[in-house]
């Protein structure tokens, strides 16, 4: 099963250096946490089946990496300046400070007193100083969301690749925004990065569009182990959708600490590349009395046709990379009782996403020539590109394998007397034992013919998919 609290995950990823608290050693950042060692690695490999899904498979999906850095008038014109915003309410008796929403029966979470302010609009987008003079003329934002970026770089995006609709620019990359109260380990967070995609398409095939994308979406997080008992379809209301938004589709996941957002599928229709289109002209005229509006570049596309150029809807898929690693975590962890009676904690990771693919374990450390083989099979199998292949050298194969259970790793291979011909058995010369994860079974393998049972095994899973 699934993990059930959201302390048993902490654990694990602080034990076994997947997530730490960010500056931990002066009392941590609120807020802000630190991939570790094998963190640092799922995310990457979620990001990777991410991105290979997105842009290397389909044909109609360019990439993109935008700065953080964002200019004011693109999160004016966005409308993020006026309506980013979540309601804060403040605990008079405690001083604490939390959003509405989070206010239940009106009483403060933290003291339960009553004694509350009324909401009030509080702004969540970092800002900064551009340059060293501090004024109100010289400061950016922070970029709340990847997406703005892949607007204002529309026109740029066409241009150099004559794209024509139905197209898409998709982008991975950092987002900030100051929560009022961050919460649930790495759910809600100041500091986080995101996978987003913008599908431009033709206006009255948008409907369209927008339910295929969202059929897409729950496949893939099927296909990174999710299953359909945790996943669920939330259409928005009327009265919940963003200002720019026609309709929101939430996937959303059981987390340890309940049913929450996973990804929104959004349909942006032309707000942001009409409101940038016309407002970024609109500045360019004033300040060049010699312009006319024609010389101005509008953020349209043509069709290849003798159509005129339109300003084209968007479809926008968007999926915070930490809850994705919260609920791959999540999904995966999974506590046994073994038939001797003892316990193992294991994270049946979908292998492609595994921090680890493979753990070469030489039986004896001391034995030189089980470390030279172990080490020469280490080197053979990272030419394979399958990921990160890790020498394990703690001397106690029991302890070992419950490492690599924890962390994921699908595949041990265990080199001892046997292997080097010091064993029992001479027939087993040049040979390696290979334990699986989840069965705990094992198997002895030829060294020469561990490449091709690697390839076919991991091709194996990448090719897995899981039904809808």
């Amino acid at each position: 099963m699934p993990a059930k609290t959201m302390d048993s995950l902490v654990s694990l990823c602080k034990r076994r250096g997947f997530i730490y608290p960010g500056s931990e050693i002066y009392g941590g950042l609120q807020g802000v946490y630190d991939y570790g060692p094998l963190g640092v690695e799922l995310k990457n490999n979620l990001k990777t089946a991410w991105w290979r899904c997105m842009v290397y498979e389909r044909d109609d999906i360019e990439g993109l990496d935008a700065s953080i850095l964002t200019h004011r008038f693109v999160l004016r014109h966005s409308g993020h300046e006026a309506t980013f915003t979540d309601p804060m309410v403040d605990c008079k008796d405690c001083k604490s400070r939390w959003r509405a929403d989070q206010i239940k029966n009106g009483k403060c979470e933290r003291c339960g007193g009553s004694n509350l302010t009324e909401p009030r609009p509080f702004n969540l987008m970092f800002k900064t100083t551009v340059g060293p003079i501090a004024d109100e003329n010289n400061f950016a934002y922070l970029r709340p969301e990847t997406a703005q970026g892949i607007f204002s770089n529309f026109k740029n995006v066409v241009d150099s690749t004559s794209r024509k609709l139905p197209f898409g620019i998709a982008q991975i990359g950092k987002a900030f925004r100051n929560e009022i109260t961050p919460r649930n380990f790495i759910f809600r967070v100041r500091e986080f990065e995101q996978m987003e995609m913008e599908f431009f398409v033709r206006p009255g095939t948008d409907e369209e569009w927008h339910k295929k994308w969202v059929d897409d979406r729950v496949q893939w997080w099927k296909n990174q182990g999710l299953t359909s008992d945790n996943l669920q379809l939330y259409y928005q209301t009327k009265e919940e959708l963003a200002h720019y938004a026609k309709a929101t589709v939430d996937i959303l996941y059981r987390f340890p600490h309940g049913l929450e957002e996973l990804e929104g599928i959004a349909n942006r229709t032309d707000f942001d590349l009409g409101s940038h289109s016309k407002n970024s002209s609109e500045l360019n005229l004033t300040a060049r009395v010699d312009a006319n509006e024609d010389s101005i570049a509008k953020l349209t596309i043509t069709d290849g046709q003798e159509n005129p150029p339109i300003v084209p809807f968007v479809i926008e898929p968007s999926a915070g990379v930490d809850r994705g690693v919260l609920a791959v975590l999540t999904e995966a962890y999974t506590e046994e009782q073994l038939e001797n009676g003892t316990q193992r904690i294991v994270l049946k990771l979908k292998p492609h996403l595994s921090p680890i693919k493979v753990a070469v374990i030489p039986l004896a450390r001391n034995n030189p020539d089980i470390v030279t083989v172990s080490k020469e099979i280490k080197a053979s199998l990272l030419k394979l590109g399958i990921g990160r292949i890790f020498f394990e050298d703690s001397g106690n194969i029991g302890k070992s394998y419950r490492r690599h259970d924890e962390v994921g790793t699908p595949l041990c291979i265990t080199v001892d007397y046997d292997t080097i011909g010091k064993g029992e058995q001479a027939e087993l010369k040049d040979t390696v034992t290979i334990r699986d994860r989840d069965t705990m079974k094992q198997i002895r393998l030829a060294i020469d013919k561990l490449p091709e049972y690697l390839r076919e095994y991991f091709q194996e899973s990448a090719n897995k998919k899981e039904r809808v």
